[in-house]
C-alpha cells in the first residue's frame, strides 16, 4: 500500500471531521417476488448448568459448546479481571470481565482444543491466574457463534436494533437484499466519531441501542450495530477485527445462502463481491480509498467475535 493511500486512510478514520460521504453498493434486484420473513428471532443464550467448571472465584458453564459458546460469571470482587481464550487456530483472546452476572463468549475458531484462564489483577499491570481449564469442544451448529449474542455483539428481543432492523428490512426479498437495507441505514445515520476514537480505551465494548440512538461511534461500533441488527434477521454474521493496511480497525461479513461467507457484499460486478466495511464506506470520499476499501487483500482479520 502507498504512503498517500495510507495517509488518506489516517486522516479520515482519526483526525479529520466526516465529510458525509457515503459508498453506496450497485443495485441489486432480486430474484424471488417474496418478500423474506422479517420477524425478529433473537437467540438466548443460556446457562444449563450441565457442564460446569467452577472455584470459588468463577464459574464457567460450557454446557452449550454444541452452539459455539460458553459463559462465564465471575464471583469474587477484584476490580480488574481478565479471561483470556485460545482456540485451535492459536490466537488469545482476552476479554474483561464486567459484575457477577454471566457473560457469553464466542468459540470462534471452532471444533477442537481451548484454554481457559481467569486472571485477577494484583498491581500495576500484573496479573495471578485464579483459574485455568481446557475444554474440547465439537460444534454441531456452526453458525451458531455467528447467531448469538455475545459480549461485543449484545442484543435480545426488547432491543431498539431489533425492532429497527425488523422494520428495514420490511420489504427485502431475500437475506442479500436485507443485508444492503440495513447497510445503507447504518451508512447513511450514523457518523464517526473522531474524539471518541481517540480517546476509547482498551476493553470498550459496544452499546448497539445507545450507539443506534446517539447516531455517531467509532468503527466497533458500526460493526456490532450492523451485526446484531442481521444477527436478529436470522443472518449468520461475524464482527471482524485486525489491520486495514496499517489501522487497526474493525468490520462485518455475512453468511449467504448459495454463496457463503462473502467479505464483500456491497458492490457487484457480476463476480465479485467488494468488502463489506460500514466505518470506511460512510466516511470515505476518495476513489483511491474506495478502491482501498474493495480490495479485500488489504484486510487481514485478527479477531472473529
Amino acid at each position: 500500500m502507498t504512503t498517500k493511500l495510507l495517509s488518506i486512510i489516517l486522516v479520515l478514520c482519526l483526525a479529520l471531521s466526516c465529510q458525509g460521504c457515503q459508498k453506496k453498493p450497485e443495485t441489486y434486484v432480486s430474484s424471488s417476488d417474496t418478500i423474506r420473513d422479517n420477524t425478529p428471532n433473537c437467540l438466548v443464550p443460556s446457562a444449563d448448568g450441565t457442564t460446569v467448571y467452577s472455584n470459588e472465584y468463577v464459574i464457567i458453564d460450557a454446557s452449550n459448546t454444541d452452539e459455539g459458546y460458553i459463559m462465564v460469571a465471575y464471583l469474587s470482587n477484584c476490580p480488574k479481571v481478565k479471561l483470556q481464550l485460545i482456540g485451535p487456530d492459536h490466537m488469545t483472546y482476552t476479554y474483561d470481565l464486567i459484575g457477577n452476572d454471566y457473560e457469553v463468549f464466542p468459540l470462534s475458531a471452532g471444533n477442537g482444543s481451548y484454554q481457559l484462564g481467569i486472571y485477577e489483577n494484583v498491581s500495576g499491570n500484573q496479573y495471578a491466574t485464579v483459574f485455568s481449564e481446557n475444554l474440547e469442544v465439537n460444534i454441531t451448529n456452526p453458525m451458531g457463534a455467528f447467531l448469538y449474542p455475545n459480549q461485543y455483539v449484545n442484543f435480545n428481543a426488547s432491543s431498539q436494533v431489533v425492532s429497527a432492523a425488523s422494520e428495514l428490512v420490511a420489504n427485502a426479498h431475500d437475506d442479500l437484499e436485507a443485508i444492503i437495507f440495513i447497510y445503507d441505514y447504518v451508512v447513511e445515520n450514523i457518523t464517526y466519531d473522531f474524539e471518541k476514537a481517540e480517546t476509547v480505551q482498551s476493553g470498550y465494548i459496544p452499546d448497539v441501542d445507545l450507539i443506534f440512538s446517539i447516531k455517531t461511534g467509532i468503527c466497533l461500533d458500526y460493526a456490532a450495530v450492523m451485526a446484531s441488527m442481521l444477527r436478529s434477521q436470522q443472518i449468520p454474521t461475524r464482527l471482524e477485527v485486525g489491520y486495514a493496511g496499517d489501522a487497526y480497525h474493525a468490520w462485518i461479513s455475512t453468511y449467504v445462502e448459495d454463496q457463503g461467507w462473502v467479505n464483500g457484499i456491497i458492490q457487484f460486478d457480476g463476480q465479485n463481491w467488494s468488502l463489506m466495511d460500514p466505518t470506511f464506506a460512510a466516511n470515505a470520499g476518495e476513489k483511491e480509498l474506495k478502491n482501498f476499501i474493495g480490495d479485500g487483500n488489504n484486510y487481514v482479520t485478527k479477531y472473529i467475535y
